[in-house]
């Protein structure tokens, strides 16, 4: 009986963690938007494959500033951004994403990447080298 109370409390206990985290997932498609101009730039496509978060370019909208990856390193250098993954690897880390990274296609750079949901509407990502505090967070919104 013993054996089988802390069965049951093992699988609720994985079942709500689970639940809290997929609460909190980024999954959709959300609006970027340029850091300079404030305009909107694209729709990212956020979806999971093997428990990892991925993100790719499913739209350019007109104040994009570029359609292509600019300087990116290997075979992401010159490729259409059109259905480039520009985020990967993200794992579920307490109640937000961490250990994943983003390319910035009009320098090329790869950062780390954390991503959390401010709400139903909104997600933040925060881009960093090295430590999470040299860095900086974007805000995207969901595409209804």
């Amino acid at each position: 009986m013993m054996k089988k109370s802390i069965a049951l409390f093992s699988f609720a206990f994985i079942f709500l963690l689970n639940s809290s985290l997929l609460a909190q997932s980024p999954l959709g498609i959300w609006k970027t938007i340029d850091d300079e101009t404030g305009e909107p730039k694209s729709h990212v496509q956020i979806y999971e494959k093997d428990g990892k978060i991925f993100g790719k370019v499913i739209k350019l909208l007109p104040k994009a500033t570029t359609d292509v990856c600019i300087d990116c390193p290997g075979d992401l250098n010159g490729k259409s951004l059109l259905e480039m993954d520009i985020l990967w690897d993200l794992k579920p880390y307490k109640d937000y994403w961490s250990y994943g990274q983003i390319i910035d296609p009009a320098n090329g750079k790869v950062y780390k990447l954390s991503v959390w949901k401010e709400d139903d509407k909104t997600i933040k990502l925060r881009g960093y080298i090295g430590i999470s505090l040299i860095g900086r967070t974007q805000t995207w919104y969901k595409v209804e």
